[in-house]
């Protein structure tokens, strides 16, 4: 599958915030099946499901996460991982994951010295109140938690912006065992 994963026009594969950079879908091994929590417009789903792969999103709902089958791999892209405790996420998807199954996940790094739940408005700073939490941690950190979840192996890493000096992204793959 390789870098960016363009299959058709608009439909494409992206782990880091900046068109054309970073790892494809290659991250994730070669999985029969797939589930993307917190899929948004299911963009990178429709990428895997045109290559062959039973690919299931869910976003924001309940009924959705009851119905959840097992995986051989389940990713996260500027979603549900970034706004979830990992403490109690990463077990749910250690217990939904084929053996030898592949979770991975993208969000921005950590601001330096700032790690852990933190606190962000949505939608600007005018109007009503809507927040949301996002958690932050160093790749270590991330890896760490990975490991405590039942994983057997973990890597994080942050790969720099094509730009220097601009925001990188945090990259995460582990593997059941």
């Amino acid at each position: 599958m390789g870098v960016g994963c363009t299959v058709d026009v608009g439909v494409h594969f992206c782990w880091t915030q900046y068109s054309g950079h970073g790892p494809g879908p290659d991250l994730l091994g070669d999985p029969g099946s797939v589930l993307e929590l917190g899929c948004g417009t299911g963009r990178a789903l429709a990428c895997l499901a045109q290559q062959g792969v039973k690919a299931v999103g869910v976003d924001l709902s309940p009924v959705m996460v009851a119905r959840t089958d097992s995986y051989d791999a389940m990713y996260s892209i500027f979603g549900a991982v970034w706004f979830t405790d990992p403490a109690g996420l990463l077990p749910l998807i250690a217990a939904r994951l084929n053996p030898g199954g592949v979770f991975a996940f993208s969000h921005p790094p950590a601001i330096p010295g700032a790690y852990g739940p933190q606190g962000m408005y949505k939608g600007g700073f005018a109007g009503k109140a809507m927040y949301a939490y996002r958690y932050s941690y160093t790749p270590r950190k991330w890896k760490s938690l990975m490991i405590r979840a039942g994983f057997k192996e973990a890597e994080v890493r942050v790969l720099e912006a094509p730009t220097p000096g601009h925001i990188g992204t945090l990259i995460a793959r582990a593997v059941m065992p």
